[in-house]
């Protein structure tokens, strides 16, 4: 079903990047916002003249007591939340050789665990209410793992599969779920928020090591623009039936055809083999 007409949205991560500018354009709407960064003092700015639509708070999602207060605070506040953005995370880059055990396991705190936690703790209030959107913000590595970010894919797959379950299980219910999977966008993601273990392993220098370079590199000159993407978000919540997916940017929407083309091919190729493994009969 469509938005309600004076939605209430709840978005993690508006510091920077997506969540700042969805944040901005929903309140811009009119709408209603709970609008949340690990430091509330960084969102202050955001919710400024919106008066009682808006409730900026202080969310570590990788805090399960900061998440449940979170939640209570903005249910108390507006009695319902219509669209969840799942929004906070960060990118890791190593090799899968390299990589090192906390960073892997904080990427996934981050990522993951802390988008579970969140999830869990808004569903009840969907379900109670009949009706809600979880809008959870994978990546294009969410579907096609790259030299260099094998740690942020299998984080972003994790949440791909998550999404098609929580679909499947919200849908008899009225709970839609998507995924927004972005390409190279100017958000903080490869600036100030990204973590890289530098790789030293001269057999990975030309694969995962010239893509940590390049990531490096294009912070600030890549070709997505937030705002639009902001929109595209906006517009999405707004449809009667949201899809599964939604590839931002021309070179996600390139990247992630041409690699589910290829790979049903390859599936498709070995259908004799694969069908052949069932008992007989």
């Amino acid at each position: 079903m469509p938005l309600s007409p004076d939605p209430v949205w709840f978005i993690s991560g508006c510091s920077t990047g997506f969540g700042r500018e969805l944040a901005t354009q929903v309140l811009a709407l009119g709408w209603r916002a709970v609008v949340t960064a690990r430091d509330a003092a960084r969102v202050a700015d955001l919710v400024e003249g919106a008066g009682d639509r808006a409730l900026a708070l202080s969310l570590d999602v990788t805090d399960q007591a900061q998440v449940e207060a979170a939640v209570t605070a903005a249910n108390e506040r507006f009695g319902r939340i219509d669209v969840l953005v799942n929004n906070a995370g960060y990118g890791y880059q190593s090799t899968i050789e390299e990589g090192e055990d906390a960073e892997i396991r904080a990427q996934f705190e981050a990522n993951v665990f802390g988008l579970f936690a969140l999830t869990r703790g808004v569903l009840p209030i969907m379900r109670a209410q009949g009706a809600g959107h979880v809008i959870n913000i994978t990546s294009v590595a969410g579907l096609v793992g790259f030299p260099g970010s094998g740690y942020y894919a299998a984080s972003k797959h994790a949440v791909e599969g998550f999404t098609d379950a929580l679909r499947a299980e919200g849908a008899p219910i009225g709970i839609h779920a998507t995924c927004v999977e972005p390409g190279p966008f100017r958000t903080d993601w490869a600036g100030r928020s990204l973590r890289q273990t530098p790789v030293r392993i001269e057999a990975y220098a030309q694969t995962a090591g010239a893509r940590l370079d390049q990531t490096k590199g294009y912070s600030g000159t890549q070709p997505g623009d937030p705002a639009r993407a902001a929109r595209a978000m906006i517009a999405l919540a707004e449809q009667a039936e949201p899809p599964r997916h939604m590839v931002l940017g021309a070179f996600g929407m390139d990247a992630v055809t041409g690699k589910l083309k290829e790979r049903l091919a390859e599936i498709e190729g070995q259908r004799v083999a694969s069908v052949a493994t069932d008992f007989p009969g």
